[in-house]
């Protein structure tokens, strides 16, 4: 099977050392808290995907075209305009609690929120832990596909 490759890999890169380069204050204790967040949801330590992506947990994806690759089961990157979100799974408006959640956007894949305050720490958590279900339900349904 084909293998697609992706500019994001894990790397050896030290997590701490890109979230304490953060100049914006704010913006930094935010990634923290994110990072706490998925760390729990996750129970998996996080690691760098690239340059700028905090991932944890890792998804194995196959199309049904042959294309297959690599990502985090869950993972986040602090940009200059949001904090983007990303999860393996359902897209984010499929889960529950993202009607609870506040002010935000969605892209392809990806959840986008410009500042924690502006949505419902607990309702994150929540779809936190529903994405990393989802995600791991479609594990599950690839590897019985492969077989």
């Amino acid at each position: 099977m084909a293998t697609a490759e992706s500019g994001t890999k894990p790397t050896d890169a030290d997590v701490t050392r890109f979230l304490d380069s953060i100049a914006d204050e704010k913006k930094r204790a935010e990634a923290y808290e994110i990072l706490d967040m998925m760390r729990k949801a996750t129970k998996a330590e996080p690691k760098m995907w690239g340059s700028s992506i905090v991932g944890f947990g890792d998804f194995h994806y196959v199309y049904d075209t042959g294309r297959e690759g690599d990502v985090a089961l869950l993972g986040f990157s602090p940009r200059r305009q949001n904090l983007t979100l990303y999860a393996m799974g359902s897209g984010w408006d499929t889960f529950p609690s993202i009607k609870d959640l506040g002010k935000y956007t969605l892209g392809k894949g990806c959840l986008y929120i410009k500042r924690l305050d502006d949505v419902n720490k607990p309702a994150l958590k929540k779809l936190l832990s529903e994405a990393v279900k989802g995600g791991n339900a479609l594990k599950k349904e690839m590897a019985k596909k492969k077989k």
